[in-house]
This record gives C-alpha cells, structure tokens and sequence, in this order.
C-alpha cells in the first residue's frame, strides 16, 4: 500500500494562511515554521497547528515523508511565529516510542489534523488508538526554546 499523499488543494491554502499570519492576523492556534531548506538553503514555510503535551510544545507531520519533516529534521531549528509574534525553537524528533503519548494527545487536541488522516486514509474514527498505533508512520516533533 502506497503512502497518501496531500490533496491538491493543502499548497494553495497553505499560501493563503501564510499570508494571513503575515498580515499579523492569528489563525486560531496555528502557527508558521521557517527553516532552512535541506538541499537549497532558502528559508521554507509551512503552517502548522502546535500543541501542548505535559508542558512540552509538539507538532505531527500528518503526511508521511513530507518536505516540511525532511527540512526540519536536517535544520534542528527554525522559527515558530503566530501573528506578529516569533521565536526560535529547536526542532528534536521524537522516536517511535516517546511518539506514542504525543499522537495519542494529537487526536484529542488537533481536531483539523484528525480530519486530514482521516481524509488521506490514515485513520477512519481518528481515535488516539488508531493514532498511537500510526508511531513510526507519522513524524512527531517537539519545540523547544532556542
């Protein structure tokens, strides 16, 4: 079975949200990640919906091998911004293991993150079963102060 893949209308949308947060409007708890592209260098930016798990900040790449992921795990940091608001974060990669937790919060709190799995196929009830079982599937990163 082939991974899903994004739909084709996520790049145009996540232009406009990008444009929006630029604007220095907040889009409820979404937030902007800018880090250095692994093979050109130029800064790239993906929105995201971050979320807290017992006092960490944690973000799911909800689309396996996603460019966004690639970038970030070779990067180690970037720069989260929300509105007018940035800072520089350090991006670590959870194992499979330390993910389980975190996907199981994921499901609860990221209701659009559940929507999208389970409109790519990734899950079908978006449980935090069917999302603690996606470890090792799904790449779970936490933010922390740089």
């Amino acid at each position: 079975m082939s991974e899903p893949t994004p739909p084709r209308w996520l790049k145009p949308m996540n232009k406009v949200m990008m444009a929006v947060q630029r604007l220095g409007i907040p889009t409820g708890p979404a937030m902007v990640l800018t880090v250095p592209g692994r093979r050109s260098g130029q800064p790239r930016s993906t929105p995201m919906t971050p979320f807290d798990h017992d006092g960490g900040l944690y973000t799911v790449a909800g689309y396996p091998g996603s460019d966004w992921a690639a970038n970030a795990r070779a990067a180690g940091a970037g720069t989260l911004t929300r509105g007018r608001r940035s800072r520089r974060v350090r991006i670590v990669e959870l194992s499979p293991e330390e993910s389980r937790p975190i996907l199981r919060t994921f499901a609860v709190k990221v209701p659009v993150g559940v929507g999208f799995a389970k409109r790519s196929g990734l899950v079908v009830d978006g449980t935090p079963d069917e999302f603690e079982a996606l470890a090792g599937r799904l790449t779970v990163f936490r933010f922390d102060p740089d």
